[in-house]
């Protein structure tokens, strides 16, 4: 049976840009341990066009997790900025 992460790579194998995918992806990362995947998915959201308002919070919120707190804080202006444009 396929684990929950390898059926969204499977879609994501048909839509290579489904933001909502790439969101998820990053979210099964998170939940499995890996970090450093979870953020470098979710920064990648933050910089998209447009860029994912979502993310920013997540990326913020894991950050904060790991006592990154200058660097969630930055996500969190950046996200709130974007969620006004």
């Amino acid at each position: 049976m396929s684990s929950r992460r390898e059926k969204i790579e499977a879609m994501l194998a048909d839509e290579p840009h489904d933001t909502f995918l790439r969101y998820s992806l990053a979210l099964e990362w998170e939940k499995e341990g890996d970090h450093e995947k979870c953020v470098a998915q979710l920064d990648e959201l933050t910089r998209g066009d447009p860029p994912y308002v979502p993310a920013f919070f997540m990326a913020a919120q894991n950050l904060a997790k790991r006592n990154q707190i200058d660097q969630a804080r930055t996500y969190l202006r950046d996200g709130i900025e974007q969620a006004r444009a």
